[in-house]
């Protein structure tokens, strides 16, 4: 999507009024930069006016997720016990890269404790409701980018994805999320979670603003988004578990999703991961990749009984310290041999396709009251978009036409198949909002 017509200041200041409205009760934001955003807007407009703009980000107004560092300030990661780390020496490498296309910056979005759960709860601050309705939950880990984005609030979004961390609140607020092959944008600056499985990634309203944002943050020269034609395209249908439980109005949804692919010439062709995905789990058996690895990161306050952190977070983290070194050697040498297994296996297909999540949004009351119901609901939004993280996928979300609550539709494709993955969404897009 271009830049607006009207001028970057003009748009800020919108969007600020209507922030500084409900400055009180405010749930997207954990921090604004009003006054370094309205000088970069100035500068962007002088640009602009001036003909020497930066590119097709010059202006646009971006929320980066609160795991991204700012220099001078302590990157908090949704925790208050990093509210006296060390303030960051640098922007992170992303935020440097969007500032030199010209992005404005206003402020870092709410997320789940150092991104660590994917329903949209962070016991330290209260959940940004969900933008279609604020008594739903927002999904998480990146769930005030999400909302933001949705909301109007920013054009575009930053977040990060280990499991499903921008397409899982992309699909519930009515977004297109994308996770890129993990290696493609630096992690410099970001604060972990898993570093085998961290991926930095857009959310926005359309493919080509996430793949406008995606090849900034990636150190590529932006290009036009060309559609690819669907014609002749052969989309693997992942039938077993991964279709499993899902609810009504979704499964009808992907259908309906399905036959308008076929009848735009896509070859649509089912296709049997289950294996795979049953090896994965099983040599996860000691613990999840992102478990074990962050209960190295945050080693030193899991020894703190008292440490406040979100006990859904802190009891899994303190599990995984058990996990020997060597097990985690071995668990991350079987990840590399169920990776290759999985690119000859999908290698027949363009690209495979399924429902993001099984399910849509529920109550913020529902699992804030219920552990068993929370367990349930975060099982189910990170059991598909899993599986690109686990396998070192690219894939992105569409919103999917035919829901009453935003669902989202997912595609994704062998490592470092970005761009072919973007281009061919772009073409899916404009089929699922014509219908």
């Amino acid at each position: 999507m271009p830049r607006s017509n009207t001028p970057s200041r003009d748009r800020l200041e919108t969007i600020l009024a209507r922030l500084y409205a409900r400055r009180d009760e405010e749930r997207v934001f954990m921090k604004l930069y009003a006054d370094a955003a309205r000088a970069e807007a100035d500068a962007a407009d002088r640009r602009l006016s001036d003909g020497r703009t930066l590119g097709p980000l010059d202006g646009r107004i971006v929320s980066i997720k609160d795991l991204f560092d700012v220099a001078g300030e302590p990157t908090l990661a949704g925790s208050v016990i990093r509210r006296a780390a060390e303030p960051a020496t640098a922007d992170a490498v992303i935020v440097q890269r969007l500032r030199t296309a010209g992005a404005v910056i206003i402020g870092k979005t709410h997320m789940t404790e150092f991104a660590f759960t994917a329903v949209g709860l962070n016991p330290h601050y209260p959940a940004p409701g969900n933008a279609i309705d604020a008594s739903l939950v927002p999904g998480g880990s990146s769930s005030g980018a999400a909302v933001s984005a949705a909301e109007r609030t920013s054009d575009i979004a930053i977040g990060s994805d280990t499991g499903g961390s921008v397409r899982i609140p992309a699909a519930l607020n009515g977004l297109v999320g994308f996770k890129p092959t993990a290696r493609r944008v630096p992690l410099d600056g970001a604060f972990p979670l898993s570093p085998s499985l961290d991926s930095i990634g857009p959310l926005a309203r359309t493919v080509a603003d996430c793949a406008l944002v995606d090849a900034i943050m990636a150190g590529e020269t932006p290009k036009p988004l060309a559609p690819l034609p669907l014609d002749g395209l052969t989309l693997g249908i992942p039938k077993g578990a991964l279709l499993e439980n899902l609810t009504p109005e979704i499964a009808e949804a992907f259908e309906g999703s399905l036959k308008i692919l076929s009848r735009a010439g896509v070859t649509l062709v089912d296709c049997v991961i289950d294996d795979l995905l049953n090896r994965f789990a099983e040599a996860t058996s000691i613990g999840s990749i992102a478990g074990i690895e962050g209960s190295r990161i945050h080693r030193d306050w899991l020894e703190d009984e008292d440490a406040p952190v979100d006990s859904r977070v802190k009891a899994t983290l303190r599990r995984r310290l058990a996990v020997s070194d060597a097990a985690l050697e071995k668990l991350l040498r079987t990840r590399q041999d169920l990776i290759r297994a999985m690119d000859e296996r999908l290698a027949p297909y363009d690209l495979i396709l399924l429902p993001t999540t099984p399910i849509p949004a529920v109550g913020i009351a529902s699992v804030e009251q219920d552990k068993m119901e929370y367990r349930r609901v975060e099982d189910l939004l990170l059991r598909n978009t899993q599986v690109a993280n686990q396998f070192d996928l690219t894939a992105i979300t569409l919103p999917m036409a035919g829901t009453r609550l935003p669902a989202g539709l997912m595609l994704a494709g062998r490592s470092g198949t970005d761009a072919m993955l973007l281009a061919a969404s772009a073409s899916v897009e404009g089929l699922l909002q014509a219908g």
